[in-house]
């Protein structure tokens, strides 16, 4: 690789936009972002870096000001965004300048696509495909402090000029494999489910080991879990400052009516107590008194090993495709498809294909999968 110029810092909302409206001229841009996520909700952002192919761009987004350059690129259809795992980076222009990157390309998803591996880091892709090894030395700096450090300049410089590369030789690849429209349909996916805000009423539903609750409990872990939502975007608070998420379900089950019994509850943090304790247990109480009619129905339990044979029968179809097609298998048939179809007629049957299982993975194999399923109902 040749050896790219210095990297050009934008501070100025002048320099922004200057640079955005050349960037909008490319087929392509490199994006990364550092941001800072430890005591808030939303990640504040530290440093964005930008590549054409040739250089990397850092911007200062505690000196920016004006977005709109940049939200134009972000949402130019002929310039393809290119990001690696990109998920919390979505979040991170969601609430710095409001849009998400689109169109997008997951370095990430692509190594998936090419059958290199799948979730696979991007310090190992990189040595992968360019052979070269990176410094991990910054990855856990402070990327709100000014100035930055020379060291932490290097490290985002090198971070954007390399997903630049990765692109020009993965982009290609797909293509020759035709995997490009699967894979631009897969990161729009994952943008819209960025966008898609939970309602706070509906937290508890994504409490680890809410399952094992009776109706009456999860009456209790609702009005908790929606406070702690509420709360802690209001604040913008991690959740986890607001209540830990591994008290909740205790919480619900005991039903503490005093400090004292409340400050027992298993990882329960004296901080929490202090500040919100009463606050707490008022919701407790609010939860004791909703009515049987309005409990929520018992969640789904985990699928029992009986359905381990129909699993196995069904993993087997997206295997054999993920040959064919010679991409990651854990890409092609995900295992959230798999059990939530077994969930539609586990165990007598029939079963129908999942809302959620969509676009060419459906197309591809969804009436085979149905027809699996049914044909060993009936066979049982």
């Amino acid at each position: 690789m040749t050896q790219s110029p210095e990297p050009l810092m934008i501070n100025q909302d002048a320099e922004l936009a200057h640079w955005c409206s050349q960037w909008l001229k490319l087929s392509y841009v490199a994006v990364d972002t550092e941001f800072e996520r430890t005591e808030t909700f939303y990640p504040i952002a530290g440093l964005i870096q930008v590549s054409d192919g040739r250089q990397a761009f850092l911007v200062d987004p505690l000196a920016i000001s004006d977005w709109s350059p940049l939200v134009e690129v972000l949402q130019s259809p002929s310039v393809i965004k290119v990001l690696h795992s990109c998920s919390e980076d979505i979040e991170v222009f969601l609430k710095l300048c409001g849009v998400a990157p689109a169109p997008l390309f997951d370095t990430q998803l692509a190594a998936a696509y090419l059958n290199m591996g799948f979730s696979m880091g991007y310090s190992r892709l990189v040595k992968a495909l360019l052979d070269i090894d990176l410094s991990n030395e910054e990855t856990r700096s402070d990327w709100l402090q000014r100035p930055l450090s020379e060291s932490q300049l290097r490290y985002a410089a090198a971070d954007a000029v390399h997903l630049a590369e990765l692109y020009q030789l993965m982009a290609p690849r797909i293509e020759a494999a035709s995997l490009t429209p699967w894979l631009l349909e897969d990161t729009a996916e994952q943008v819209a489910a960025a966008q898609r805000i939970q309602e706070p009423e509906t937290a508890f539903i994504n409490v680890k080991q809410a399952w094992r609750l009776k109706p009456n409990e999860l009456a209790v872990l609702k009005v908790l879990a929606t406070w702690r939502e509420r709360e802690a975007r209001e604040r913008d608070q991690a959740r986890n400052r607001m209540l830990r998420e591994r008290t909740l379900c205790p919480l619900a089950q005991r039903q503490p009516d005093n400090l004292q019994a409340l400050a027992r509850i298993e990882d329960m943090h004296p901080r929490t107590v202090r500040q919100h304790g009463s606050e707490i247990l008022e919701l407790i109480r609010q939860g004791q008194n909703v009515p049987p009619s309005e409990w929520p129905e018992r969640l789904p339990e985990p699928l029992p090993a009986d359905a381990n044979g129909l699993l196995k029968a069904l993993r087997k179809v997206g295997q054999a495709h993920a040959e064919r097609l010679n991409i990651a298998p854990e890409i092609v048939l995900r295992k959230k498809i798999t059990e939530a179809l077994v969930r539609t007629g586990f165990p007598a049957g029939p079963y129908t294909l999942p809302e959620e299982f969509i676009g060419w993975r459906r197309e591809l194999m969804g009436e085979e999968l149905l027809a699996i399923a049914n044909a060993r109902d009936a066979n049982s």
